[in-house]
């Protein structure tokens, strides 16, 4: 069957399938960036908490994800919890890193006036020190969304939600009928979905960047 056609006879369950696959990664980089947030927050100001974070970003981006989603399954069931567990996990590990990068960036001389000026150390955190380290920590919410984009679809081997479904099915059919579309068509949807997904975290890094420190 030709290309053109297999899409268009498909494209309902395609973009529903496409809508799955950038809302399950969404969700995940919205809860990784917020626990890495929490967690960085509390660990950057202490040697041994920032050690302990780059011991573990730099231990748990070696986990193999197949490996991982086999424990997953094995604890969870296939389905949507274990693929969300294993996008969270891996979600977050970048972003802790350029959290605790960016956090440890800012000039010391700036907390120290801000701290002399009377201000406490929530509101310093919150008015100085998260803002100017806002486009590392973006930067880092980037990269995990890149990578979640193809963990996704690894995650299909799990029954869980998206495009990789399709990715698989046409890997257990290759020879057969349309099993090179499958593939095809699933890989480059996926690739569609990063592109706009990392052109959206670009605009709303611009927007959400303090004017006097954009690039």
């Amino acid at each position: 069957m030709d290309f053109i056609e297999f899409v268009r006879e498909r494209w309902s369950v395609l973009s529903f399938l496409a809508y799955q696959h950038m809302s399950l990664v969404v969700q995940t980089l919205l809860l990784s960036t917020l626990l890495a947030v929490a967690v960085g927050v509390m660990l950057y100001r202490s040697t041994w908490g920032r050690s302990l974070g780059d011991s573990v970003t730099s231990l748990g981006l070696t986990v193999p994800s197949y490996a991982l989603l086999g424990v997953l399954v094995g604890i969870f069931g296939v389905g949507v919890l274990p693929s969300v567990v294993l996008l969270t996990f891996f979600g977050f590990l970048p972003i802790l890193r350029n959290v605790l990068v960016g956090l440890n960036g800012v000039d010391a001389g700036l907390v120290e006036s801000a701290r002399a000026m009377g201000m406490s150390r929530p509101a310093t955190l919150l008015r100085l020190e998260l803002p100017l380290a806002w486009p590392v920590i973006m930067t880092g919410v980037r990269i995990s969304a890149q990578m979640l984009m193809g963990i996704a679809a690894i995650a299909a081997f799990a029954l869980g939600p998206g495009l990789g479904g399709y990715i698989f099915s046409g890997i257990s059919r290759m020879g057969g009928a349309n099993a090179t579309n499958s593939i095809i068509v699933a890989t480059v949807g996926i690739l569609l979905l990063a592109v706009i997904l990392d052109a959206v975290l670009n605009l709303v890094t611009r927007l959400t960047t303090p004017r006097g420190i954009r690039v």
